[in-house]
């Protein structure tokens, strides 16, 4: 049994929506699907006369006839030893065109207290989770994006951690895309029981040159005074499109901190909403997009003080060089009731070219009267008086504005808690700032 569409609003959703995967045998499942592909169906592309994609124009990606990859690509673990984190050597789960592999992933399985798995495999042991958080906490009524995903749901990495286990090693999500003109629907779901302590890397790369369309939800749950550290990497392909959907729900004196990376893809989309459910709540968001050529990153985040004294900090950090552009919209909303909230939001971006573009919309929305809010941005080029010191120390003016650029980025890379992941990024962005060539 498949779910057919007949009645989509254009035809890029009809022939998406093509190729469903099998009814699955749990009938929670099978209706949160039916009712995502009847939204699917409801609901229009975005164009950029819907006020959340003003600044990004998702025509591009509707001149590709996208198909569901059938068949991944195998791979060797000599492939993808490059992307192998050694502090999550123990715990990594690998899925090749959206499709879960085996042999390529390291795990504990329900040892030491936590369960990491596919979808598919957790679900004898851990349907009651699934069926508790899965699809519940990622909104798909408003979102074609997430109810077309929600819509192929049959797969994906499970990640629980038992309440008051403190795991020391990060876990690795390692999402590779291989096939070009496919369209892949990544799926994850982290649930963090009460008083547990945890480290996620959720890692997406492409590994052909042409167009390929992924398409991710990821829901994490963090219970009560639990600690979740969460960093997510963007290195899509030169020409691949990327359109992620992040759903965080935070419990009584939860923390969570992520850092979101964005380096990669033609045209890249990312939607955090972050929920602050109970009192106490500590969120720090960082964000860094270091794009050039033609690329296009946007960010959208919307943080939600719906409880009284929560906490929550956000720097977010573009890059832009050549003829890139780059969107940042970040939204705090403080409930009504919200009392003793203490929230600042920071956009700061940096233009290397005459070309580079970059749109940022800090907002703020309070509805509570006993609050302490901050945001601002600023866009701007090299400052031309730290330029001239470097060089009256003897760089020349390019390593000057390659070092300037580097310290830029770093503010947000070293606060990343992975070491061998922090070098690597690190790496990266010295051959991006091309200050690799002189170091």
């Amino acid at each position: 049994m498949e779910f057919v569409n007949t009645g989509a609003k254009d035809r890029f959703l009809e022939r998406l929506l093509l190729g469903q995967p099998p009814a699955s045998p749990l009938g929670w499942l099978n209706q949160i699907r039916s009712s995502a592909t009847e939204r699917a169906n409801a609901l229009s592309v975005p164009t950029t006369r819907d006020e959340d994609w003003r600044f990004t124009d998702p025509s591009p990606l509707l001149k590709f006839s996208f198909q569901p990859a059938r068949v991944a690509t195998r791979l060797s673990q000599a492939e993808i030893q490059r992307f192998v984190i050694p502090e999550a050597s123990s715990n990594r789960l690998v899925f090749i065109d959206g499709m879960y592999a085996a042999d390529l992933s390291t795990h504990c399985g329900d040892e030491h207290g936590i369960a990491v798995t596919s979808m598919a495999r957790g679900l004898s042991s851990h349907g009651e989770v699934l069926h508790q958080h899965l699809g519940r906490h990622a909104n798909f009524q408003n979102d074609v994006f997430c109810a077309l995903n929600t819509s192929f749901l049959h797969d994906g990495a499970l990640v629980i951690i038992n309440e008051n286990v403190a795991y020391p090693t990060p876990i690795h999500l390692l999402f590779i895309t291989t096939n070009p003109g496919t369209v892949i629907y990544p799926r994850s779901l982290v649930v963090a029981g009460a008083g547990s302590r945890c480290t996620l890397i959720e890692e997406y790369l492409g590994l052909e040159g042409d167009a390929y369309f992924n398409s991710g939800v990821t829901e994490i749950v963090i219970g009560k005074r639990s600690r979740v550290r969460h960093i997510k990497l963007q290195q899509e392909g030169d020409c691949a499109f990327h359109i992620a959907q992040c759903a965080v729900d935070l419990g009584r004196d939860s923390d969570y901190a992520s850092a979101t990376i964005s380096l990669g893809a033609r045209w890249s989309r990312h939607n955090q909403h972050v929920l602050q459910t109970a009192e106490g709540v500590h969120c720090e968001l960082d964000g860094l997009a270091l794009i050039s050529g033609r690329q296009l990153a946007d960010t959208h985040t919307f943080t939600e003080h719906a409880k009284p004294a929560g906490y929550s900090r956000q720097l977010h950090k573009c890059i832009v060089d050549d003829a890139a552009h780059a969107v940042f919209n970040g939204r705090v909303l403080v409930r009504e009731g919200a009392q003793r909230t203490d929230s600042a939001q920071s956009s700061r971006n940096l233009l290397l070219s005459d070309k580079a573009h970059v749109d940022t919309k800090p907002q703020l929305e309070i509805l509570a009267d006993d609050v302490k809010c901050t945001h601002g941005a600023t866009v701007g080029q090299l400052d031309a008086e730290e330029v001239f010191y470097l060089r009256s120390r003897g760089l020349d003016d390019k390593a000057a504005r390659s070092l300037l650029t580097y310290a830029f980025a770093a503010e947000i890379i070293n606060r990343i808690p992975v070491a061998s992941l922090a070098r690597r990024l690190r790496h990266t962005v010295m051959e991006k700032t091309h200050l690799s060539e002189r170091a």
